[in-house]
């Protein structure tokens, strides 16, 4: 079957933003007195904006902030971040036009909106994505599938004939779990677990490496 989509992550993907959130988010628990668990970030990667508030209002925080504050706090605290500095990754730009030429995008973020949106601007790619879906518009977030099935029926490409790139443990589940083909590229700093990895049909050392031989050379 020939891939015709190429569905993107972006945090950790595109944009070197993990660390970003692991600071933005430990800060705030720790300037509210709240606790930050050995398995907290783990947790985080690929919960959908509603999920990581919950979670962080409830577990961390004892429900002294409403998940909604939580949200808006730390979205806020994200936007100034991002104003400040946008780390790109390597090849992020080139790799996105490079593949446009070839493929539809979509993009499946667990991001908001907001930020997405100020993140492909930055990029100059905005209008090179067909379709582009926060998790927080869907049902549930990474691990479930229900973003990149999202972004696959805008698309209007059966995920069958969609390629994923991730690069986290929840997110290359979700992105199998849809039944798309996944490629790995792997954050040095938050390496997937085995298992989750082991659910890619390639694993690549960058982005620069994710061509569209490489692509085709996946199709069924």
């Amino acid at each position: 079957m020939s891939l015709e989509a190429i569905v993107f992550d972006m945090d950790g993907v595109l944009i070197d933003t993990e660390p970003i959130w692991e600071e933005v988010r430990r800060g705030y628990i720790d300037e509210l007195g709240g606790r930050w668990l050995p398995d907290t970030q783990d947790r985080l990667m690929g919960m959908s904006t509603a999920e990581w508030a919950d979670y962080l209002s409830t577990d961390l925080l004892d429900g002294t902030r409403t998940p909604a504050q939580v949200a808006e706090e730390v979205i806020d605290a994200m936007s100034a971040r991002y104003a400040d500095h946008l780390p790109l990754l390597p090849d992020a730009v080139d790799t996105v036009r490079r593949l446009s030429e070839r493929f539809t995008l979509g993009l499946a973020s667990s991001s908001p909106r907001k930020l997405i949106d100020v993140v492909l601007d930055h990029m100059g790619v905005t209008e090179l994505f067909r379709a582009t879906v926060s998790t927080e518009e869907v049902p549930r977030g990474k691990p479930s599938p229900d973003g990149y099935l999202e972004a696959a029926g805008r698309l209007g490409i059966a995920p069958e004939r969609c390629a994923a790139i991730e690069d986290s443990s929840n997110g290359l589940r979700s992105a199998h779990a849809a039944g798309m083909t996944v490629i790995a590229v792997p954050h040095h700093r938050y390496p997937p677990a085995p298992d989750a990895l082991g659910l890619a049909a390639h694993v690549a050392d960058g982005l620069k490496n994710v061509t569209g031989e490489l692509i085709a050379s996946l199709e069924d």
